[in-house]
């Protein structure tokens, strides 16, 4: 598996867009996701790329907003299939949030691995065909 994105959580899409224009990030797509109920902005041209992700009202990002604040949201990782990926962790125990793919942001199929089998990170997998499995 290799870094796709790293996920923040921001109250102001806008606001975080320019902030982390500070520091050289272009916003390369941005968009809704209604899956998610949220607003995306990419940053940066290669992986592992910045997504900026505002709630557009209940669900979980704006629950993650109201009990952690903003900041790192999740940890995004390229797989060449999805669902297998999904099988193979949970065969090693992991638990799912997710236990089949969803749309994600760019046409993705994307699935979340819940963050206490990862040291309290939120995991997404992305699905990518052109993963060959490797690192980066």
């Amino acid at each position: 598996m290799r870094l796709h994105h790293i996920g923040i959580a921001v109250e102001e899409l806008e606001e975080a867009v320019a902030r982390f224009g500070l520091l050289g990030l272009k916003e390369t797509a941005r968009g809704i996701v209604e899956e998610f109920r949220v607003a995306v902005s990419w940053l940066g041209e290669e992986p592992p790329k910045l997504e900026l992700i505002q709630p557009l009202g209940e669900g979980p990002v704006q629950t993650f907003l109201e009990r952690r604040g903003e900041g790192l949201h999740h940890l995004a990782f390229a797989v060449p299939d999805v669902e297998k990926a999904l099988q193979e962790l949970q065969a090693q125990g992991a638990r799912l949030v997710d236990e089949k793919p969803r749309p994600g942001f760019g046409g993705h199929r994307v699935a979340f691995v819940h963050p206490k089998g990862f040291h309290g990170v939120l995991v997404e997998l992305v699905e990518d065909p052109s993963t060959d499995g490797g690192t980066e």
